[in-house]
């Protein structure tokens, strides 16, 4: 498997529990059914930093939701699972689909095989006209395994053999800049925008977060080259954690960071805490901030999504930092011949958006 190089290497950390909990026994491999028997018949391809590396064969890279609280028709997630490990990640339940435990997301990542020659063939067979491609909605893209298994890259080149469409990539990583060069030629025949997700300045609050993802300082170095490349690019602040990030002090500094790094874009999001991620994020905040534990229970004891006069606050408190340092509220959308409204959706309204992807 080809390999490419990154100019900053990952947070060789520990997993961000001391004592690694017991995942619960898995069921005989006779058991299961569809995306869980093909997962308990991946071989694994590498261990290493206390996680294991799958090679999970699928049927289709390009998956289409048709969930009208997804804000894109199609999504592309070249992994399963994502080593960054962020404790309020959403997407932990998709772990599940695979009878793994939320647990495991951060320790059994599946790199999905034969990715290329796949999306190539989805872009053929389904009708993807002018709506658009999400890349990255569910684990991100460009996390350590893809150093070993260039799986983005794959689909990328084959992305870059068209034109016309309309793509995003989401990434909390700055190795995404390896890919400078590839971004520039799919930017040149199609729409293409690039969301960097920094959640803090405040290094040690990310680490605590986000226990293997670039330092936030890298990541905003990220947007600066990716701007001056020539590649549209913003800052997803997301998701805004209540008592943590959620200041006005806290929003100045990020859209005075994103400013400076020539981010064309500023978005931000309440936190949606899905059960699976609250029984990873909660005992993080019960431990380590426990006087923010009540204000968590209850905004969250009943619901994934934080209350609405609360997510106006959000909204409120970041129209006034985006006029301040004259920042974008979302990436502009491309005129197309059949439709000019994709990617239409406001990022950081009172609304939040749950992005539930299907993946294969």
């Amino acid at each position: 498997m080809a390999t490419y190089p990154t100019p900053t290497l990952f947070p060789n950390v520990p997993l961000h529990r001391d004592t690694p909990l017991a995942s619960p026994p898995p069921k005989p491999a006779a058991d299961l059914v569809g995306i869980a028997r093909l997962a308990a018949d991946s071989p694994c391809a590498d261990a290493k930093r206390g996680t294991e590396y799958f090679l999970l064969p699928v049927r289709s890279i390009l998956n289409h939701s048709d969930s009208k609280r997804v804000p894109f028709p199609w999504t592309i997630n070249p992994y399963r699972g994502c080593e960054f490990g962020c404790r309020y990640c959403y997407a932990r339940y998709t772990h599940e689909f695979m009878e793994l435990d939320s647990s495991d997301f951060e320790r059994k990542i599946y790199a999905k095989a034969n990715a290329g020659p796949i999306v190539s063939r989805d872009l053929a067979e389904k009708h993807v006209a002018d709506e658009h491609i999400a890349i990255g909605a569910a684990t991100d893209p460009y996390q350590p395994a893809e150093r070993e298994f260039g799986v983005t890259r794959s689909v990328l080149e084959r992305l870059a053999e068209r034109q016309g469409l309309s793509l995003s990539i989401t990434t909390k990583s700055d190795q995404v800049v390896r890919d400078i060069e590839l971004l520039k030629r799919i930017s040149a025949r199609s729409s293409l925008t690039i969301n960097v997700t920094i959640v803090t300045l405040r290094t040690r609050l990310a680490r605590m977060l986000e226990p293997r993802a670039p330092r936030p300082d890298l990541r905003f170095a990220a947007v600066r080259r990716l701007r001056d490349a020539g590649i549209a690019a913003g800052v997803f602040m997301m998701p805004v954690l209540p008592g943590l990030t959620d200041s006005d002090a806290h929003f100045e500094a990020m859209a005075q960071a994103a400013k400076k790094a020539d981010a064309q874009w500023f978005a931000a999001a309440a936190l949606f805490l899905m059960p699976s991620a609250a029984k990873e994020f909660l005992p993080l905040v019960e431990e380590k901030f426990p006087k923010l534990a009540g204000r968590y229970r209850e905004f969250y004891g009943r619901t994934a999504y934080a209350p609405e006069t609360y997510r106006r606050e959000v909204s409120e408190r970041l129209t006034a930092v985006r006029k301040k340092y004259g920042l974008g509220t979302r990436p502009e959308s491309p005129v197309r011949p059949k439709s000019n409204t994709q990617l239409s959706f406001s990022l950081g309204d009172t609304q939040p958006v749950q992005l539930t992807p299907l993946d294969g």
